[in-house]
């Protein structure tokens, strides 16, 4: 009888914490995007000595000033989410703006970054040659690409926002307390 006691308050517990995790993301469902730009920053950051390694190897145009943009405008995006999405008030429309812009930009420069990468393997005189010396090239090429796909989940999860946080809202987190069906209407009425 203990042991079943345990266990259903050990499934209580855990309902109870994703209850909770709900309740928090019906309140402010931009949480959402916001790990995914997080998750999009991390994967890029993580790999920069990567990225530095394959720009000093290859060094054509723009491939510097494509890694210093898209750390820039990595961090200038955060900035602009929390602008564009304040606490307790409406959306900052400027600010959502300026983060599509930024998240085109972060497209941009990855995508430029990418192609020189491909101009320099498959180049007809004098390629780059993949090999275990040179594993930063290749380990570069899927950053950027996924860092473009994270970019792109994100911006397709901001322009959603407000379809799934409406879903989100309509979900019932309420919880049921035993013997509060029985209580009947109560009459705020003024009886002077």
């Amino acid at each position: 009888m203990k042991r079943y006691r345990e266990s259903s308050d050990q499934r209580r517990g855990v309902k109870e914490f994703f209850r909770k995790r709900l309740v928090s993301l019906k309140r402010s469902p931009q949480n959402i995007p916001f790990v995914a730009l997080i998750a999009a920053f991390v994967v890029y950051s993580l790999n920069l000595t990567s990225i530095a390694n394959t720009t000093a190897m290859i060094n054509t145009a723009n491939m510097g000033q494509c890694e210093f943009a898209a750390m820039l405008f990595s961090i200038l995006a955060f900035v602009c989410f929390l602008r564009a999405f304040p606490k307790r008030q409406p959306v900052n429309k400027l600010m959502l703006a300026l983060l599509f812009v930024m998240f085109a930009i972060l497209i941009f420069a990855d995508a430029v970054y990418a192609s020189r990468i491909t101009e320099a393997v498959s180049r007809a005189d004098n390629p780059i040659v993949l090999s275990t010396e040179t594993a930063y090239v290749s380990t570069s090429y899927t950053v950027v690409t996924l860092h473009i796909i994270l970019v792109i989940v994100c911006a397709v999860l901001v322009a959603l926002l407000p379809l799934y946080g409406g879903f989100l809202k309509s979900l019932n987190t309420s919880i049921d307390v035993e013997g509060n069906e029985d209580i009947g209407d109560i009459d705020i009425s003024d009886d002077d």
